[in-house]
């Protein structure tokens, strides 16, 4: 097997599992149920909560439907990016309740979407209609974005009580 099949078999695995997750992670806000365990739904608008509950849901279907059915390919990076961006967003919330380790996996969870992001990329043919710098701008605030929340992270005091 050469290296470029081998990349391709580790960026399908990857992004059906993440995929996996947000289908995993979006369901229950869409139907409503359990969200009393995760931090800060019950303090957000019931259509806000549908809402990321939807953007999970077409984000993980953007991972794998586009490269599978070779219909507008260029999507999977774009929702690679976009998935990455929701859950460095979810850090806050984890941050804000003092859940330090619940904030380091959301961050692990954008880089995974960000290497399916940047492998997928080189993978799509040339002629589509995203610009290469849509994917640049999207990684140039991820990366930063990561690096805030690991240094607001770990300068914060643990809380005792």
């Amino acid at each position: 097997m050469n290296p470029m099949n081998n990349l391709n078999l580790v960026l399908w695995s990857v992004q059906v599992f993440l995929a996996l997750f947000f289908l995993a992670a979006g369901a229950p806000k869409l139907i409503g149920r359990g969200l009393e365990r995760w931090t800060g739904f019950s303090e957000l608008p019931r259509a806000l909560v549908v809402f990321i509950g939807v953007t999970e849901v077409l984000g993980a279907a953007g991972l794998v439907l586009p490269m599978a059915t070779g219909i507008v390919p260029w999507l999977t990076p774009l929702a690679a990016v976009g998935l990455g961006i929701i859950v460095l967003m979810a850090t806050g919330f984890h941050l804000r309740a003092d859940e330090r380790v619940n904030a380091l996996e959301t961050g692990l969870w954008a880089s995974i979407a960000a290497v399916i992001a940047i492998g997928r990329w080189d993978l799509v043919p040339t002629h589509t209609h995203a610009p290469a710098g849509a994917l640049v701008l999207a990684l140039a605030l991820l990366v930063p974005a990561v690096i805030i929340n690991l240094v607001v992270l770990f300068r914060r005091p643990v809380n005792s009580g």
